[in-house]
């Protein structure tokens, strides 16, 4: 079996790493990026089987960058929202926009590596 990539997007270089560290120990390879914008220019050809994702960042936020990849090749890979936002409207929100999944900080590693082995088939 082939190793399977995620995309990780969040302007927390410190958080990005704790994420990538959880995921590269499941066997994933992982590609960062900084927000929203640097994430649209990793979206070039590269085959991802999933994506984590923040809400909050700089020059485009997390739901922002959903609705636009959902405009792409990349429409059909699953969204794992990991951000400090819980308001339901947010929630709701990251839906209609494609999100799969929601998960807040802080996070336990298990759960994330679970929720993206069950959206990654």
């Amino acid at each position: 079996m082939s190793q399977k990539s995620v995309l990780i997007v969040d302007d927390s270089s410190s958080f990005r790493t704790v994420v990538k560290l959880s995921l590269m120990k499941a066997g994933y390879e992982v590609v960062e990026a900084v927000d929203g914008q640097d994430a649209v220019t990793k979206l070039d050809g590269k085959k991802f089987h999933c994506i984590v994702c923040d809400v909050n960042m700089p020059r485009m936020d997390g739901i922002t960058f959903v609705k636009h990849m959902k405009t792409t090749n990349y429409k059909f890979i699953p969204v794992v929202m990991l951000t400090t936002e819980s308001q339901e409207s947010k929630k709701e929100e990251g839906r209609a926009a494609g999100v799969r999944a929601w998960l807040t900080k802080p996070f336990q590693p298990a759960l994330l590596v679970d929720t993206i082995g069950k959206l990654c088939v």
